[in-house]
């Protein structure tokens, strides 16, 4: 466990989605004081962090990501005081506590929209984005909301449109208002004084608009469509030029960063969809002065043969620079990462190479709930869906509720989240893969991801060293050597089913050992089988 102020830069932070996590009073939905009576099996993992999902009070209609308090905790989580006690708690465990901030939008019921859409001259009247509608009473442009249709919502008070990326009920705050900025930034404050960490920055390349709003342009022929969507999503149709990622993010992300600065040992990573995500990773990490680490979605897509991860990392190395990325595999967005991506592969086996590969790679690491435990998407009827991107998209895209379902702790009807039938259901496929079934088990996934993980921990090379890709005469491998104060590490993972061997240059000194994984060494060939990774310290 890190200690030290920069504890983030390599570090590995498990993201939890307080509704699924544990309920605590009953009432089918995950609250504060079920994560507090949690924390002694997240600090078993030997992780240095936990990310909290939204939390603050919220009409819920995007589950807590359209805020209509951002300094109060939605009564359906708890209180101020109970988010203290599970700071606390968790201090009291060595981990550290991050939270959202959805700063792009917030709740059309929040106090100040309330107050801006009642007419154009109100002392708020600017600190959303409005617009004049077209002379024929259509929307200011062809921006589209990701969540389907114009993202412009008309408002017959003010007779004008306003900006709303995501959902309606989701308008976004004008940053080009400085008052706004302001506001924003002493929200967060509010939290570091109440102890916070650090921000997990959700949609930290929506803040600012073009004011000119400008048609986007149509992604050209035989160019790839944007990753901040899925494909049969309008949205992904268009090139982004006008809506996000524009130029004035970057004073507004120093400003952050300067207030950071004043509560040392805290950090920010920012979530970034974009056409381009890793330019922006590297726009907004570099320097020092910006956001600490952010993360793309390169791995929380579908691709991810050896010859796609290699050109993620080589690609990482020729755009982010001194940037700092966080890698993650699965999160509350998109399907797990046993299913996406390890479907056709060994259960048991596979789920333990893949964060083997984010957690040896340079940069900081975030671990959703369940993925230690090799949870799979889970199956939730139509009937049961909650989630309304995923409602109008059905059945193509059957949004995000199968990543969401609740943690499974035991292998019981409601899997020990609840005794009442919880928010979603309990994928019964899950149940013998609870945590309490695991710990019986010395075998069992979680126990080789507990090992894994705090040996990990204890090797500055992985934590800390420079990455560079390597050729080991096997196009089925993904190996690179890692390196940090004059100690050089080659590491080659086999994602495959297959048996595989790998021919290394230089002098091997040796094979590390404590990580779990079993490979055989001759001379200098590695041969290594199904989903196994070997640690070689080179001379």
């Amino acid at each position: 466990m890190t200690s030290n102020l920069n504890w983030w830069k390599g570090g590995i932070i498990y993201q939890i989605y307080p509704r699924s996590f544990m309920d605590s009073n009953g009432d089918g939905v995950g609250d504060l004081k079920g994560i507090t009576g949690k924390l002694d099996y997240v600090a078993s993992l030997g992780v240095d962090a936990i990310w909290l999902s939204p939390i603050f009070t919220s009409p819920m209609k995007d589950f807590g990501y359209d805020v209509s308090d951002y300094r109060d905790i939605d009564p359906m989580f708890g209180s101020l005081a109970d988010f203290k006690e599970m700071t606390d708690r968790a201090h009291d465990l060595g981990l550290k506590v991050m939270i959202d901030q959805v700063i792009s939008h917030s709740s059309d019921q929040h106090p100040w929209f309330e107050e801006s859409r009642q007419n154009k001259s109100n002392p708020k009247a600017d600190w959303y984005v409005w617009a004049d509608p077209k002379p024929d009473g259509s929307p200011p442009n062809n921006w589209l909301s990701i969540f389907g249709g114009s993202a412009w919502k008309w408002d017959s008070r003010r007779l004008q449109y306003y900006l709303h990326n995501f959902l309606d009920t989701q308008p976004d705050l004008n940053f080009h208002n400085p008052e706004v900025r302001q506001a924003n930034l002493d929200n967060m404050r509010f939290w570091l004084e109440l102890g916070v960490d650090g921000f997990r920055l959700d949609t930290v390349n929506f803040y600012f608009h073009s004011e000119g709003l400008e048609d986007n342009p149509p992604v050209p022929a035989g160019e790839p469509k944007t990753k901040g969507a899925p494909e049969d999503n309008p949205y992904s149709y268009q090139r982004h030029v006008y809506d996000l990622s524009r130029p004035e993010n970057l004073d507004f992300l120093k400003d952050l960063r300067e207030m950071m600065d004043e509560y040392p040992g805290t950090t920010t990573v920012g979530e970034i969809g974009d056409d381009f995500p890793l330019e922006r990773m590297a726009e907004y990490t570099s320097g020092g002065d910006k956001l600490h680490m952010a993360y793309t979605f390169d791995f929380l897509n579908k691709p991810h043969s050896p010859e796609y991860i290699r050109e993620v990392l080589a690609n990482m190395d020729e755009i982010v620079g001194d940037g700092w990325p966080c890698w993650a595999l699965s999160n509350h967005d998109v399907v797990r990462s046993r299913t996406r991506w390890g479907a056709e592969e060994d259960p048991q086996a596979y789920p333990l190479v893949a964060l083997a590969l984010i957690m040896s790679l340079r940069g900081s690491v975030c671990m959703y709930q369940g993925e230690e435990l090799g949870l799979p998407e889970a199956n939730v009827p139509f009937e049961r869906i909650q989630d309304p991107y995923g409602i109008p998209l059905w059945p193509v895209f059957k949004g995000r509720d199968g990543c969401r379902t609740p943690m499974v702790w035991e292998n019981t009807q409601q899997g020990g989240f609840s005794n009442v039938e919880p928010w979603l259901p309990v994928d019964a496929n899950q149940l013998p893969l609870s945590v309490a079934e695991q710990e019986k088990d010395t075998s069992a996934l979680l126990h080789k991801v507990r090992q894994f993980i705090k040996w990990r921990q204890q090797q500055s090379v992985l934590v800390n060293g420079s990455l560079t890709l390597v050729e080991v005469g096997n196009e089925k491998l993904v190996s690179f050597v890692r390196e940090f104060e004059g100690e050089r590490w080659v590491v080659v993972l086999n994602m495959t089913a297959d048996t595989h061997t790998a021919q290394l240059e230089g002098t091997l000194e040796t094979s590390i050992e404590g990580h779990g994984f079993d490979v055989s060494i001759s001379g200098n060939t590695v041969t290594l089988p199904p989903y196994q990774v070997a640690y070689v310290k080179l001379v």
